[in-house]
């Protein structure tokens, strides 16, 4: 028999025995019908369990871990309102049930049985993983096995205080809500929780609103990886900014209670606070996990005879809330419910096909209200004496600047973040006199923390903002890369687009700056980003471009609800000069506010047909300063700008193309794992019949000093690589 078998049975005989589990005598607060309601919702939540380990056994159900051990989650979703938006651990099955409970005409077994089968009618995920979650009950869908949802839960909480005081026009927050989320013990000791928990506390003490209760549900142990005893308690009980709480999850009277006080002291003072509930995990961890491998017998059944069922039944009898005999009945009536609501939940549809399966990756569209742009007085007051130079040629980064400046007129619910963004302007000044011009609400100084930085930017999308979030060099962003590919991309895909969390990434990168940084500020490596299904990738190369290309991403953000990424070459934010020096030739005028560059449209330099040079950012400019060489060798030439490298503008490339002899491909990332492999794919499917090259960065990190382009493409090999392609090499 196995452990759940073994508890299962143990509740039947325990409290037909009244062989209970000692504990306190239940506190004042929970009215009798609301210990019974709450205890429905624990006990239908073990029924689940069981139900769902039955359905994997079948071949009817796909996944199992279960929330056994953790039901008294259901008191703190009933101390909470159901507008209150909660990111959930994966064991709160309890939780989502109970707030269910608050809102009339819920069907939650029957929904979460449909998520179990993996069916396609399944209501949160249409059928693509089992989570908890439901629009309804304001769930954002977790996959997060860690903590890694967290910083957009900070997020949520900013963006509730940040809306008070600037309502976007997709406000989905009530104003005086709060946010929770929940996490395990072994999970509040990885990096993005601590995190997390510092961004809180580093955003309280400055008394900036961050209405937000994290719950750490503590059961002692990480699959099978024991938590040193009192550890959460010493490590969490003095955080600076973090009011501390502490309750037994396993007593549904004294969680709500707590849980309520703490609640209502996010709720009033705006500030977050850390609700320590202890716990038991009965069955293991998930699965076909074992737990007497790696713990003793004697310890899983110390687990198993605190089970939080025989508390609630002991302490709603001693309340006179419900007998013993009455409580079994509601046991056994739920456990054979959830079997005949599994066997009609079994036999639905599921997602036939990979188009379906891919449907919910591009979230929809949305109506916004429309705008004429920002009026002259506006724009003067913002720009300034930098006005008067808007007609004149200026460098990459300036134009950046002002096409921020128009948006953030244009669009009230855009709001910048990042490390340096504000006071100082950024690291390379692109930001500059923003903060002045929009105050600190919507240019936020944030620590160093880049995880922070996208949670933040994650949790204002949720409530409507538009976030431009900056990462100062696109190597930081390893740090936090999970935030995009695990939360922000994933969240329309395993919601069926109910929930999105629109954004435009900021990352100064790649390389080629001459006396700066070496790796760490100049990383040539996209493929992280390409690797993200749905995620959409911006690389400008000239300032009109990045200007009108940056428009279009705020379009994107605002009326698709998509994530985009937008790469700006940190070497070109100064270049003014193309062939010679003082040319002024990589200048260019800022683009007037309507123009934009529409996501595929690929720029077209010369109509050349000898060689068509297929390239962008970095590269863009070093073939354009290859031209004269090939036109005075008689090659004639024209250069492609990308522009956008995820989706891959392959109708743009191929029509650009479809009428030249040879094709050279030059990009300045890595050989391996470029966005040259996909061109050479594209090329050699589409156009096998004309010869192809690409001239690529080693599969090398990138030097400091005399050596920072040795590893690099270059003019001179462009040069030659076009040279031999097209056979006009000397």
């Amino acid at each position: 028999m196995d452990r759940a078998q073994i508890v299962h049975q143990n509740f039947l005989n325990r409290v037909a025995n009244r062989e209970f589990p000692h504990g306190n005598a239940p506190v004042s607060g929970l009215s009798k019908e609301d210990a019974v309601s709450l205890f429905r919702s624990q006990v239908l939540s073990r029924a689940l369990d069981q139900t769902s380990r039955t359905m994997q056994k079948e071949g009817k159900g796909f996944y199992t871990i279960g929330s056994s051990g953790h039901e008294g989650m259901a008191a703190v979703a009933h101390a909470l309102r159901p507008t209150d938006i909660a990111f959930l651990h994966y064991r709160d099955a309890a939780f989502q049930i109970a707030r269910a409970e608050q809102l009339p005409g819920q069907q939650i077994a029957w929904d979460m049985l449909l998520s179990f089968a993996c069916s396609c009618e399944d209501p949160t995920s249409g059928g693509r993983h089992k989570v908890l979650g439901s629009k309804a009950l304001m769930i954002p869908p977790q996959t997060s096995t860690i903590a890694s949802h967290l910083p957009k839960a900070v997020g949520a909480a900013y963006a509730l205080g940040a809306a008070r005081r600037n309502a976007p026009e997709h406000r989905q927050l009530p104003e005086d809500g709060i946010a929770m989320c929940s996490f395990g013990d072994a999970s509040a000791n990885h990096s993005t929780a601590q995190g997390a928990i510092n961004t809180a506390g580093w955003t309280s003490v400055q008394s900036t609103p961050l209405p937000l209760l994290f719950v750490c549900e503590d059961n002692g142990i990480g699959i099978s990886v024991k938590t040193p005893k009192g550890w959460i308690q010493i490590s969490m009980q003095r955080r600076p900014g973090i009011k501390y709480f502490q309750a037994n999850g396993l007593d549904i009277y004294e969680t709500y209670a707590v849980a309520k006080e703490a609640a209502e002291y996010v709720r009033t003072r705006r500030k977050p606070a850390f609700l320590h509930l202890k716990t038991v995990r009965l069955y293991g961890h998930a699965g076909a996990d074992m737990p007497t491998t790696y713990l003793s017998k004697s310890e899983v059944e110390a687990d198993e005879a605190n089970d939080p069922l025989l508390h609630s039944v002991r302490l709603m009898d001693q309340a006179e809330a419900l007998s013993p005999d009455d409580a079994l009945r509601i046991y056994t009536d739920t456990c054979a419910r959830a079997k005949r609501i599994a066997a009609e939940a079994s036999s639905r549809p599921h997602l036939a096909d990979a188009q379906e399966v891919m449907k919910s990756l591009i979230p929809p569209k949305r109506p916004c209200k429309p705008t004429n742009g920002p009026g002259a007085k506006a724009r003067a007051d913002a720009f300034g004496n930098d006005l008067r130079a808007l007609d004149e040629p200026q460098p990459m980064s300036r134009l950046i600047n002002w096409a921020l400046t128009d948006l953030m007129l244009e669009h009230s619910e855009i709001v910048c973040m990042g490390e340096d963004v504000g006071r100082k302007g950024g690291v390379y000044g692109v930001t500059q006199k923003l903060q002045q011009r929009f105050g600190a609400d919507r240019v936020i100084d944030t620590l160093l923390d880049e995880q922070a930085i996208l949670g933040l930017a994650i949790g204002m999308g949720h409530n409507g903002f538009i976030p431009i979030p900056e990462i100062q060099f696109l190597a930081y962003l390893h740090n936090a890369e999970d935030q995009i590919r695990g939360e922000a991309a994933t969240l329309p895909f395993f919601s069926n687009g109910q929930f999105t969390n629109p954004m435009v990434v900021r990352i100064a990168g790649l390389g080629y700056q001459k006396g700066f940084g070496g790796h760490f500020h100049n990383d040539n490596s996209l493929a992280v980003l390409r690797d993200i299904p749905g995620v959409i990738l911006a690389c400008p190369s000239t300032g009109a471009d990045a200007a009108k290309m940056l428009r279009e991403c705020v379009r994107l953000a605002r009326e698709e609800q998509r994530v985009v990424a937008f790469v700006e070459p940190i070497a070109l934010y100064p270049i003014r000069d193309l062939h010679q020096p003082q040319d002024g030739g990589w200048m260019t005028i800022y683009p007037s506010s309507e123009q934009r560059i529409a996501l595929g449209q690929v720029g077209v330099h010369g109509n050349g047909t000898d060689l068509a040079i297929v390239t962008y950012g970095n590269g863009n400019y070093l073939s354009q300063q290859a031209l004269p060489e090939l036109q005075a060798a008689g090659v004639k030439t024209r250069v492609i700008d990308m522009r956008w490298l995820a989706p891959l503008p392959t109708k743009g490339i191929l029509t650009a193309t479809k009428d030249c002899r040879h094709v050279l491909i030059v990009d300045e990332c890595r050989r391996t794992g470029s966005q040259s492999e996909g061109l050479m794919t594209l090329f050699c499917e589409e156009r096998s019949h004309i010869p192809i090259g690409r001239v690529v960065a080693e599969d090398s990190f990138i030097a400091t000093g005399p050596a920072y382009a040795a590893t690099l493409p270059s003019r001179k090999g462009i040069v030659k690589a076009a040279l031999e392609l097209t056979g006009e090499a000397i």
